[in-house]
């Protein structure tokens, strides 16, 4: 007999290196999901584990491997002063995505740091984790997996986007969700905003005074990933490649580069979500603070942009993988081909239990 609710934390690191978020979170089945956030916060990074991150793509296999136990580690101590701080009990599970090592689907390689058998003992909790690998398995791309979350979760929106290290989108077409990559968002925004000695630009002020160099707008569009149809998925590997490389061939200051690149975002996901009109668009994540994106994106849509609660903002992502464990512990389908690309829908990821 399958439980109907559920008391889950929900663990994120994204691409775009804000930190680790972490959700205490009550699922419950009635005739549809529900879900409520009881506590939430995000852990940002030591410069220490920034820097090792942001330098994973670069690093030998014995290193990455090393890395990945020191990762384990250190994302235990996190989730235990997590439970200890806010005094969680009877915990089903910790659902924990890990954080993006490698990715790359087309050589069936993605690795996430992170997923180590060590972290049910050193947390003393049940651990579901590593939600990505079989899904390249079987000939997926491994990404995204949110879609599922939409579907069950936020099926009132037409299309749900989340701006993060990238922009990522799900919806349905003929009655079947699909969803993939967009293109690359806070990755670069954040990486050139640094250099001025920021985090990130706040409410996209520095961007709004930049200058367009439109040649460099219709090469960034004109990239081969634009062409792709989905199943497509975007890593960090994608964007030293491609992206930096094209960006620094200008002398440009970095508010203008800021300008080129949320002009960049705002028109892919103004091609993206202009297929229906007349219709919601859910956006979360970090993006969803800069106000100078924000407003490109509404300039450039007829469609109706919906900005949700600060907590489903912050913590949508660490709230959906929740939930793929919880899928995952039920045997229930998380991961859907339409999707990725893979050979079938499956239920993904590993079950650590103490």
């Amino acid at each position: 007999m399958l439980k109907e609710s559920y008391h889950i934390i929900g663990v994120m690191s994204g691409t775009s290196l804000d930190g680790i978020d972490l959700a205490e979170i009550n699922f419950t089945k009635n005739e549809t999901w529900q879900f409520q956030i009881l506590k939430a916060t995000t852990v940002h990074y030591t410069e220490e584990w920034l820097s090792k991150l942001k330098s994973l793509t670069q690093k030998s296999k014995k290193d990455l491997q090393q890395i990945d136990l020191d990762y384990t580690n250190y994302l235990a101590d996190v989730i235990t002063t997590f439970v200890k701080k806010n005094n969680i009990k009877n915990i089903d599970a910790v659902c924990s995505h890990g954080h993006t090592a490698l990715h790359q689907p087309e050589q069936k390689l993605t690795y996430q740091i992170g997923n180590l058998p060590e972290l049910a003992k050193k947390i003393n909790q049940n651990v579901v984790c590593d939600f990505r690998v079989q899904d390249v398995e079987f000939g997926g791309q491994g990404a995204p997996l949110v879609p599922i979350g939409d579907e069950l979760l936020f099926s009132e929106y037409d299309y749900c986007i989340n701006l993060g290290g990238f922009a990522n989108v799900s919806t349905k077409i003929k009655n079947q969700r699909i969803a993939f990559d967009i293109c690359p968002v806070n990755i670069v925004l954040n990486k050139y905003v640094q250099q001025l000695g920021l985090g990130f630009d706040d409410k996209g002020y520095l961007a709004s005074q930049g200058k367009i160099n439109q040649q460099l707008l219709e090469q960034l569009n004109a990239l081969n990933f634009y062409k792709k149809s989905y199943p497509k998925s975007l890593g960090l590997e994608w964007v030293e490649e491609q992206i930096f490389p094209l960006i620094d061939k200008y002398d440009l200051t970095i508010k203008d580069i800021l300008r080129i690149m949320v002009e960049h975002v705002a028109q892919q996901i103004a091609k993206v979500i202009s297929q229906k009109v007349n219709v919601s668009v859910l956006l979360t994540g970090g993006g969803t603070y800069n106000d100078f994106l924000v407003e490109r994106i509404k300039a450039l849509t007829n469609n109706k942009i919906v900005i949700p609660s600060k907590e489903i903002i912050e913590f949508k992502e660490a709230l959906i993988f929740g939930f793929l464990g919880v899928l995952k512990l039920r045997d229930e389908n998380n991961c859907l081909a339409s999707v990725t690309g893979a050979n079938k829908d499956h239920s993904s990821g590993n079950i650590f239990k103490i």
